[in-house]
């Protein structure tokens, strides 16, 4: 019986995906992964979902999808005893701590994930970011400055750090460094003691507690303001145009409060993400 030699794409790992979201976001997730898959042809995805109560039919629909996709579909509801000692309200949702604190909840075989906030698309192989060595640091994440350079500045300021101010919404997580150096008691001693000063929770908490365990990355790759187009344009002076943004973009992050979901979005890549959302209904609905 002869054997059939495996090709390169057949042998390699699957990417680990971690989202951390309420049933509210999940149209978006839909939209997430429907991108990933379509932009990464060969790749199979094994995606984790921490939540706190989203109904099974709908669980159900995106193990349905995740498996005709070729995919994996991990839920893990996230055991409510862990926060019995943790300031939560609703300006500190126990939703906020889910990412920091992803190791406590995912195998303990896993060694790294990719986190991802919903409002994303994947417009590129995500790969090159998955097989990146961070040098021993317990995340990789990426800055938004330039036009933000300001609030990048205030924001070291008012946390009493001289690093810059990262983005929480794309986070390559080292697993193991985080089981060994992540402590959810310390984290919930840090809000309490700083609950007047967090403006955004869940970032400030990334930034004031592991900030300097954080490997940087290049936002116009990895974690795209969709905000910004004229900012990147003028900083790369006039490289990073949308040809290149098409070509060379992996992650394209909805920043902010508009969202290309909601009436009146005016940002460049709105009608981009509207196309995506338009291919998500169509491939979702054959499920």
């Amino acid at each position: 019986m002869e054997h059939q030699l495996l090709t390169e794409e057949e042998v390699r790992e699957p990417i680990c995906l971690l989202m951390a979201l309420d049933q509210n976001y999940l149209p978006q997730m839909k939209v997430l992964m429907t991108s990933a898959v379509l932009n990464n042809p060969g790749e199979h995805f094994c995606v984790f979902l921490l939540h706190s109560g989203i109904d099974e039919p709908e669980l159900d629909e995106i193990t349905k999808w995740s498996v005709k996709s070729g995919s994996a579909f991990e839920p893990i509801r996230v055991d409510e005893e862990l926060f019995r000692s943790a300031p939560v309200s609703r300006q500190y949702p126990k939703e906020m701590y889910y990412r920091l604190l992803a190791a406590q909840f995912l195998p303990d075989t896993m060694e790294r994930v990719i986190y991802l906030d919903p409002d994303i698309l994947i417009i590129n192989p995500l790969r090159p970011l998955w097989e990146l060595g961070i040098n021993g640091k317990l995340f990789a994440a990426a800055a938004h400055t330039g036009k933000t350079e300001l609030a990048n500045n205030v924001n070291r300021i008012r946390l009493g750090v001289d690093h810059d101010y990262y983005n929480s919404g794309v986070l390559l997580m080292d697993l193991k460094q985080a089981r060994d150096q992540i402590v959810p008691e310390q984290i919930f001693a840090f809000v309490e003691e700083h609950a007047k000063e967090l403006m955004l929770p869940d970032q400030d908490l990334l930034n004031a507690l592991f900030g300097d365990r954080i490997f940087p990355l290049g936002d116009e790759v990895w974690n795209y303001d969709a905000r910004n187009y004229n900012n990147y344009l003028l900083r790369s002076s006039g490289i990073q145009d949308l040809s290149w943004v098409m070509q060379n973009t992996v992650i394209l992050h909805f920043c902010g409060k508009a969202k290309p979901w909601k009436p009146g979005y005016f940002y460049r890549f709105g009608l981009l993400y509207q196309h995506y959302m338009q291919l998500a209904r169509r491939d979702w609905n054959m499920c």
